[in-house]
């Protein structure tokens, strides 16, 4: 679509910007999290030599105390941004992930970086829900679903590169070199949003923070079947991501002994689900959410089961896994943006609690099921094995709830 043709979708909210400037924008404040989160993988053997950590596990606190904070400051930061505009709360959040960037430089001990981690993910979490708040501000339907999707393509590809980069930083500083450099990009969004992106909710749009009104808000969004039952199917799959993420680094370095090779086949797996994000926004207009994110979904589930089964038989060499784990991503990717465009669908009017709702449910399912995984590690890939194929299949019946036992509807009527 030409660019004359996308900014005729486009609301007068967000002027002066053109359609792709757009699209960048909301990408490079959305990156924040992946980028936080990911750089840190290679990292781990070095902070648990630099704080004397004894068991590995304990190592996933770096990476799941982030994702407390980042789904625990959702719940708050939609009905503020509803309030007093999404400008404000998204500047707000975005200083603090840049100061707590500059605490973990400095921490003295691991508690104190576990505390910079979790304000990180408070900080994160402003930009992701009011990212998504924007988008839903100015589009609707299956050109949200587009518009989130070429978004997401940039945001999902951070996780390709995010440990290379991570890597090449330890090469020439330690660890808390990668929080110098989240810091600085931290800054560099701050900036371009300040200079560049303007407030998208109007004064007639805000809500009061009335705690009625704010129960109101929750309750019409925890009601509506569409909106809870993708929230909680996409919990669900996220959570088998977040136990890949999470053990990620013991399993290419333990089991497959990749050693500093580690970020490579990580990128190379990441991959996947920047494609999927491209396939996604090419094809979504002319599919449906729900014909492509129910065959993804169900592709998620046959992966599930062949690494199980290979697992199981211990017939799972490097190269099947990451075969698997590659198809893992994709289907997550064709998933993600059409799981958060059906839950926003029918949430026009509360774009901002709704945006809030949705993005703490899915993520802290996602923590805990994924820590449940992660901490189970043994060495072995079975226990990842046996919790992916478990929560894919309560995705799967989640989402046969939603739809009443009816998948791959073309159609994209908001289910009441």
């Amino acid at each position: 679509m030409s660019d004359v043709n996308a900014d005729a979708w486009v609301s007068s909210g967000h002027r002066p910007m053109r359609f792709p400037e757009f699209v960048i924008v909301i990408a490079s404040i959305m990156a924040l999290n992946p980028l936080a989160m990911d750089m840190m993988l290679p990292a781990l053997p070095n902070i648990g030599a630099a704080f004397n950590i004894p068991v590995a596990n304990h190592l996933q606190l770096v990476l799941s105390t982030f994702l407390i904070g980042f789904g625990a400051g959702q719940f708050v930061m939609g009905p503020l941004s509803d309030r007093f505009g999404r400008r404000p709360v998204l500047l707000g959040g975005m200083a603090v992930y840049a100061v707590a960037s500059v605490l973990a430089v400095a921490a003295p001990s691991f508690e104190t970086l576990l505390l910079a981690r979790a304000l990180q993910g408070l900080g994160t979490s402003a930009t992701r829900v009011i990212a998504t708040s924007i988008v839903r501000d100015c589009y609707a339907g299956r050109r949200m679903a587009s518009v989130m999707s070429l978004a997401m393509m940039v945001f999902i590809a951070v996780p390709v590169v995010a440990p290379s980069f991570g890597q090449a930083v330890l090469l020439v500083s330690q660890w808390r070199g990668i929080f110098v450099v989240l810091a600085l990009y931290g800054l560099l969004a701050l900036a371009w949003s300040v200079l560049r992106l303007p407030e998208t909710l109007p004064e007639s749009g805000r809500r009061s923070l009335a705690p009625a009104d704010i129960l109101s808000a929750f309750r019409q969004t925890l009601t509506n079947r569409q909106t809870i039952g993708y929230a909680m199917a996409a919990g669900s799959v996220m959570g088998a991501l977040f136990a890949y993420v999470f053990s990620a680094q013991q399993v290419f370095t333990g089991i497959y002994h990749l050693g500093h090779y580690f970020p490579l086949a990580f990128a190379a797996i990441a991959t996947g689900v920047a494609i999927a994000g491209f396939l996604n926004a090419r094809l979504v207009g002319r599919l449906g959410m729900r014909v492509i994110s129910h065959g993804a979904l169900t592709l998620y589930a046959v992966v599930a089961s062949i690494l199980l089964i290979t697992e199981s038989l211990h017939v799972l060499p490097l190269a099947l896994f990451m075969v698997l784990s590659a198809l893992m991503m994709f289907s997550f990717g064709m998933m993600v943006a059409n799981f958060t465009a059906l839950a926003m669908e029918p949430q026009g009017h509360i774009a901002g609690t709704a945006s809030s709702l949705y993005g703490s449910i899915t993520t802290l399912i996602g923590i805990v099921v994924g820590m449940a995984i992660g901490q189970s590690f043994d060495g072995t890939l079975l226990p990842f094995s046996v919790g992916f194929f478990l929560s894919t299949l309560a995705a799967l019946a989640i989402v046969l709830v939603v739809e009443k036992g009816r998948l791959f509807r073309p159609h994209h009527h908001p289910v009441a």
